[in-house]
């Protein structure tokens, strides 16, 4: 590291900057340290003193990250100061050599590392079911961690055979403290400058020092980077542990219109019914199923309202479904076999997020789950789905009260957890269960001809940088919204919702789709959030969204069986005199919203595709490719 001490540092700044430190005062964790400055018969961590030192030269304190405990030290003595090294040197070298000497085995086993380092824990991972490309050492504040934090840490790229201590930070979410570095130097773009290609993982991770992981390691080097790297860690947890003043945003009243002029602002374009289905059903029921389209705006959406609504990336993650999901590890994780007192937790954040929502209840919190149906959504998710309406804990482990790398032994459900997933039709996806489709509200997305044309005006993409935390006030009035869940028996348009919903039930029935209780109840919940959201929905409206989302996804099966239901269904949604197929089904350019004879505009068009599907395919579903 080059050596960035101001040489107009002089000794009776040193003697200034003592005088000024009272060592009692000195965070205990600022002593894990090789050497001490010695002066009236005290002790004081070198680099701390300099740092200090620095106000009386150039009136700020010198960043930590410009120089090493060892050019301290160098300087100091210059000067004519006492120092001396400490007699037992706190060392993580034989547990380094121990690291890199298994991690070019197949051996995963990580439970005979020390646990904790100089008031710090430790985390080995040399990969789970199979080797990771990158194994990783990383040393984490008790109230940190990797999904949410940042942290130092040793990353090995055997390939390269390159060992770098490194200023961790996490791949997808964006810290809310991050390295306070000058100059710093990616591993990404480390790689590029040494030729050696991109980094398999970690590459937006900054390097502190690279070591050749071929040659024999300095003990002396390995144990004063390591301590010098914790030393800048330390300091930057001081500055975030400590209580601010700042003010919290004034708290102000849910205006979907507000969320509707951010899009606008940004450049997204979505039609603004699109947008008062999806915070509707999110209000009503805390689990929005988003299919249609590949490639229609389906996350973009989501993670649009979830950008805006937060107040930071901690409430919210995105989680990328695997094919190999087979049971529900990859949210909840495990606990360690091999160890009674650790708890693996996943590495996408999932477990965290549930942790974080029920530790932080007065904010939302949201998981995203992106191609949800690239495994058989019943066997990842069924405790999920269970708990959604029992409201029971979801077991963890078998510990009591005595909790596993932090994880407890059981976890409530949040009621401030919203659940979003994504889903595409095609040869590589299952399908979904009535059970699934029964405890959630499913959104179709389609492309007109207009929202195309608008997009190839401007196909560049937009930026949803001024989304982020724009909608931060709104967030504890969204959350009471959704909690409102009695529906008024006085409302003016009940016998009419009630009818309408009845000779659904009739013909749903014939096709073995029928609807009960927990999906009545939900229909209910969805036209008062609708009319809470937006008054201007007439009954119709909101009826139309609410059969399309709660009532028609469960629909599939033969021409034979379905035809006739879909055909009566459709005369439901029409106040026409003649006969269905021959007025809409089979018509060429029907007007969906402009014919007045039209109650349902968007469960007629979707119930004349699905009857069209039938006559061609002689099969039929809500779900299309």
């Amino acid at each position: 590291m080059t050596n960035l001490i101001p040489l107009n540092i002089t000794d009776t700044d040193i003697l200034k900057a003592v005088r000024d430190i009272n060592p009692s005062a000195i965070p205990p964790r600022r002593f894990y340290t090789k050497y001490y400055l010695v002066a009236d018969g005290n002790k004081y961590p070198p680099k701390y003193v300099l740092s200090n030192a620095n106000q009386y030269a150039n009136g700020l304190e010198l960043p930590l990250d410009l120089f090493t405990a060892r050019q301290a030290v160098d300087y100091l003595t210059k000067l004519g100061f006492q120092v001396e090294k400490r007699e037992e040197v706190p060392s993580y070298f034989e547990e380094l050599e121990r690291f890199l000497e298994q991690a070019k085995t197949e051996d995963l086993k990580y439970s005979s590392y020390n646990k904790n380092f100089i008031g710090l824990e430790v985390r080995v991972s040399f990969g789970r079911a199979h080797k990771a490309k990158v194994p990783r050492i990383a040393f984490l504040n008790k109230a940190n961690s990797i999904q949410e934090y940042i942290y130092p840490a040793y990353f090995f790229y055997e390939e390269q055979g390159l060992l770098i201590l490194a200023y961790g930070v996490n791949e997808t979410h964006e810290p809310p403290h991050n390295w306070e570095l000058h100059n710093p130097v990616t591993i990404s773009k480390y790689f590029a400058e040494h030729d050696l290609g991109k980094p398999p993982n970690y590459g937006s991770s900054y390097v502190y020092k690279a070591y050749n992981a071929n040659n024999p390691l300095n003990r002396d080097e390995i144990e004063e980077d390591l301590l010098d790297i914790i030393d800048i860690y330390n300091e930057m947890q001081e500055d975030t542990d400590m209580p601010t003043n700042t003010n919290e945003t004034a708290q102000q009243e849910f205006r979907l219109s507000a969320f509707l002029e951010a899009l606008n602002a940004t450049g997204l374009s979505f039609h603004p019914s699109l947008v008062t289905r999806f915070v509707g059903s999110l209000l009503a029921k805390p689990f929005v199923i988003l299919t249609g389209l590949s490639g229609s705006g389906k996350t973009k959406l989501a993670q649009a309202f979830v950008q805006w609504i937060c107040k930071n990336a901690q409430q919210y993650s995105v989680v990328p479904v695997g094919a190999d999901w087979t049971n529900r590890e990859p949210l909840l994780g495990y606990p360690n076999a091999l160890d009674a007192q650790d708890y693996v937790k996943p590495d996408n954040g999932a477990l965290d997020l549930l942790l974080n929502a029920n530790a932080h209840p007065a904010q939302p919190y949201f998981l995203i789950l992106d191609e949800m149906n690239l495994s058989h959504v019943e066997r990842y998710f069924a405790d999920f789905l269970s708990v959604m309406e029992s409201q029971e804990a979801i077991p963890l482990h078998a510990g009591g009260a005595q909790k596993r790398s932090g994880v407890p032994a059981a976890i409530k459900w949040p009621s401030n957890l919203f659940i979003i997933g994504t889903v595409n039709i095609d040869e590589t996806t299952n399908m979904f269960s009535p059970k699934v489709l029964d405890r959630a509200n499913t959104i179709e997305f389609r492309v007109t001809e207009r929202e195309m044309a608008a997009f190839l005006n401007n196909p560049f993409g937009a930026d949803k940088q001024p989304l982020n935390a724009a909608g931060a006030s709104m967030a504890e009035s969204f959350l009471k919204l959704s909690g409102i869940k009695a529906i008024p028996n006085d409302h003016a348009d009940r016998q009419l919702i009630n009818t309408t919903l009845i000779s659904f039930f009739k013909e749903l029935k014939k096709a073995g789709a029928e609807f009960g209780y927990r999906t009545a109840t939900e229909i209910l919940q969805l036209i008062n959030q609708l009319e809470v959201i937006d008054s201007t929905l007439s009954l119709n409206k909101k009826l139309d969204i609410a059969l399309m989302q709660k009532l028609l996804p469960k629909l599939h099966g033969s021409r034979r069986r379905l035809t006739p239901v879909l055909s009566t269904l459709g005369s439901l949604c029409f106040n026409g005199n003649g006969n269905i197929e021959h007025e809409v089904f089979e018509a060429t350019g029907f007007d969906f919203e402009k014919d007045d004879r039209v109650l349902y505009p968007l469960s007629l068009e979707k119930i004349t595709r699905m009857y069209k599907g039938a006559i061609d395919n002689g099969f039929t579903s809500f779900a299309e490719a």
